[in-house]
């Protein structure tokens, strides 16, 4: 399996924990409201997939803690792709 492929599968379950949790909540509100909006499920995991992204990025890249407000804002922006 490719570096790509791996990255991608954690992040989706990533996602799942967040929304079967409800940790944080503005992840299952987010899902809801896209969902509600008409996007399909997988769209909805590719875009909260980003957000996700970005604090990896931060976190790897910056050495930065992950920032959770950060993440909530991108998450609350979305379908707007997250670019900080």
């Amino acid at each position: 399996m490719e570096t790509n492929e791996i990255l991608r599968e954690q992040i989706l379950e990533i996602i799942k924990n967040q929304l079967n949790d409800n940790d944080p909540p503005e992840t299952k509100g987010t899902f809801d409201r896209l969902k509600a909006q008409g996007l399909s499920d997988h769209q909805i995991k590719n875009m909260i997939g980003q957000c996700i992204a970005v604090e990896l990025f931060e976190i790897m890249k910056h050495g930065k803690p992950y920032d959770n407000e950060r993440y909530v804002k991108n998450l609350l922006g979305l379908p707007k792709e997250p670019f900080n």
